[in-house]
């Protein structure tokens, strides 16, 4: 069976058309006319080995809020529906990844309960501009936006760094690989990795 997905999601602030493959090799094509997310997108699919194809596009002449929330709640949606009944996953996964002198751990459970946990970034760091326009808040919000969409637990601890372009990078790493170990099929387990039978 392939787990993929294509959603698209118009809305009066934004467009955003999205697919993706959970068995794939890390191709990806970004396109959300936030240089900074695009980048961030990139990392995420190759390092969760997700290939990922998104186009997005949004009222960014007022702020970039509204183009990249959109675009994570549809990647949220996205992953949600491309597991499926979630039969025979892995379901668990966690990384802990270095960037110079960032460090991140992440966890995610394929629960079907939606939460996040996130603590440590640095002080400061959800009002910096990184590249000048990509507020660091809104890495918080796209990770709130994804759990939300794809009824995910996940924690991620911010557990060094410094420079906020670093930090932000290894986060998106760091959930890139948990997700990854997460969505893998286990060849051991038969049915639902649930004692109540269900995610």
């Amino acid at each position: 069976m392939n787990r993929v997905a294509s959603i698209e999601r118009k809305t009066s602030e934004s467009t955003v058309k999205l697919s993706l493959d959970l068995d794939g090799t890390g191709k990806s094509s970004i396109s959300t006319t936030v240089p900074f997310f695009d980048h961030l997108l990139t990392a995420f699919s190759k390092h969760s080995m997700i290939d990922l194809n998104v186009v997005s596009s949004g009222d960014t002449d007022i702020d970039i809020h509204h183009t990249v929330e959109d675009t994570a709640i549809v990647l949220g949606q996205a992953i949600k529906q491309a597991l499926g009944d979630k039969n025979s996953i892995s379901r668990f996964g966690d990384a802990t990844v270095p960037l110079d002198e960032a460090l991140v751990r992440a966890v995610v459970d394929l629960s079907g309960r939606p939460f996040l946990s996130h603590t440590g970034e640095p002080a400061g760091f959800e009002l910096h501009l990184i590249g000048g326009h990509f507020t660091g808040s809104m890495v918080r919000h796209v990770f709130e936006a994804i759990c939300l969409n794809a009824d995910m637990t996940v924690h991620i601890n911010v557990l060094d760094g410094r420079d906020p372009h670093h930090v932000a990078e290894t986060e998106f790493k760091a959930f890139a690989r948990a997700l990854r170990k997460a969505v893998e099929r286990d060849p051991r387990a038969v049915g639902i990795p649930s004692t109540k039978g269900t995610l």
